[in-house]
C-alpha cells in the first residue's frame, strides 16, 4: 500500500510539473495537470491511470537528478497506480500477492488447470467432434461462463469505485466514444507529435511499444470476436464447431492469436531494455506473467489448430485452456485490469476536459 509520504512526493512533483509546462503536449497526463490547481488524492490516482508510462517526459525533463527538485515523474505515477489497483481489488490481498508472485501464481495456476482438464477427458470421455471429441461443449460452458463474469463482475465493482475516487462525474456515452479513440490509436504512446516515446532507448524515440500494444490490444479483440461469432453461429444458426479455416471464427481466431503472440512477446522484449527504475518497485514477476499468460494463450491457441487430426489435439487442449482459465479468474488481480483502468481514467478525462470548457 502506498504511504502518506509517497503521495505526498506524488503531489510534489505533479505541483512542479505544473509550474514548468514544459511537457504540455506530451499526453494526456499534462493537460490534467493544468487544468488544476491543487490536487486531492482522487486526482492522483486519475493522472496515475492516464499514465502509459512512456518515459518521455522524464527524458525531457531538466529538473530529474541530480537536480535538486530529483524529478521522476513515470515513476511515482507508477507507484500511484500500482496502488490503486491493489487498493480497490476484490479482495485487495490477492491483487498485491498476484503483483508481487505472478510468475508463481500464473504457473502454478496453468499446470494444475491442465492436469484437470486431463482428468476431465480421462473421466469423462466424448465422442463429439474436433475439441469436443475431447471435452464437451456443455463442459467447456459450465467452467467457463463463470469463470469469466464472474471476475468481471469483481472489475466492474473496482471501476465504480474508482470513478467515484477521482470524480469523474455522469457517465456520458460520447465520454466513452472518446475514450475509444484514444485508445484504439494509442494517442499517448504518440509522445505527443507522432515520434514515439522513449521507453526503450532513453532519448531515441520509437514507436515500437506503441505498435506491440495495438497488436496486443486487438489481438486480444480479435479473439474475443472469434470466440463471440462462434457463440452467435452455435445458438442461432445450429453451426456447431470444427469451424473451416475460412469461417468466420476462424479468421479471427488466427489473425487474432498471431498478433497477440507478437505483440505480447514484442512487449516482453521491450520491458528488458526499459530502465527499472522508471517502474513500481517489486512487480516485475506480476508484469511479465501477465504478459506470459496473454502471449501463451495466443500461441497454445495457434498449436492447437495446427495439431487438428493428430494425437497432440488432447494434451494441447488442456495446457490451452488452462491457460485461458487462469487468464480469466486472475483478470481482477493481474495487470490485465490495466485496460480496464486506462478507458475508466480517458473516459473520465473527456468528462472532466468537457466540463472544464
Amino acid at each position: 500500500m502506498l504511504m502518506p509520504d509517497q503521495m505526498q512526493e506524488a503531489r510534489r512533483q505533479v505541483e512542479i510539473c505544473n509550474a514548468c509546462r514544459y511537457c504540455e503536449g506530451y499526453c494526456s497526463v499534462f493537460p490534467s495537470i493544468m487544468r488544476e490547481k491543487s490536487f486531492s488524492d482522487g486526482d492522483l490516482t486519475h493522472l496515475a491511470n492516464l499514465c502509459h508510462n512512456c518515459q518521455g517526459c522524464f527524458y525531457a525533463c531538466q529538473y530529474t537528478e541530480p537536480h535538486e527538485f530529483a524529478l521522476n515523474l513515470p515513476a511515482i505515477l507508477a507507484e500511484v497506480r500500482q496502488e490503486s489497483w491493489e487498493r480497490l481489488a476484490m479482495p485487495q490481498s490477492v491483487a498485491r500477492v498476484m503483483h508481487r508472485r505472478g510468475g508463481a501464481i500464473a504457473g502454478l495456476s496453468v499446470a494444475a488447470f491442465a492436469v484437470f482438464f486431463v482428468l476431465m477427458q480421462w473421466m469423462m470421455p466424448e465422442d463429439g467432434v474436433g475439441f469436443y471429441a475431447h471435452l464437451s461443449h456443455v463442459a467447456m460452458i459450465t467452467l467457463f461462463t463463470p469463470a469469466f463474469l464472474l471476475p468481471l463482475v469483481s472489475v466492474a465493482f473496482s471501476l465504480r469505485a474508482y470513478w467515484r475516487e477521482v470524480e469523474g462525474g455522469k457517465f456520458r456515452l460520447r465520454y466513452f466514444l472518446a475514450a475509444c479513440k484514444d485508445a484504439a490509436n494509442m494517442r499517448n504512446l504518440s509522445g505527443g507529435q507522432g515520434q514515439g516515446c522513449n521507453y526503450e532507448d532513453e532519448d531515441r524515440f520509437s514507436n515500437m511499444r506503441r505498435w506491440f500494444h495495438q497488436a496486443t490490444m486487438y489481438g486480444f479483440l480479435l479473439c474475443f470476436a472469434s470466440t463471440s461469432s462462434g457463440t452467435i453461429m452455435h445458438y442461432l444458426f445450429a453451426m456447431p464447431a470444427p469451424y473451416a479455416l475460412f469461417s468466420l471464427p476462424k479468421i479471427l481466431g488466427v489473425s487474432g492469436g498471431v498478433l497477440l503472440v507478437i505483440g505480447c512477446f514484442g512487449l516482453a522484449w521491450l520491458k528488458t531494455k526499459a530502465d527499472p527504475a522508471l517502474g513500481a518497485k517489486n512487480i516485475l514477476s506480476g508484469e511479465y506473467a501477465f504478459i506470459f499468460l496473454l502471449g501463451a494463450t495466443g500461441l497454445t491457441g495457434l498449436m492447437l489448430y495446427a495439431a487438428t487430426g493428430t494425437g497432440f489435439v488432447g494434451g494441447l487442449l488442456a495446457v490451452h485452456l488452462g491457460f485461458v482459465l487462469t487468464l480469466f479468474l486472475l483478470i481482477p488481480f493481474s495487470k490485465m485490469a490495466h485496460g480496464f483502468y486506462r478507458m475508466t481514467a480517458l473516459t473520465a478525462e473527456a468528462a472532466k476536459h468537457a466540463n472544464a470548457n
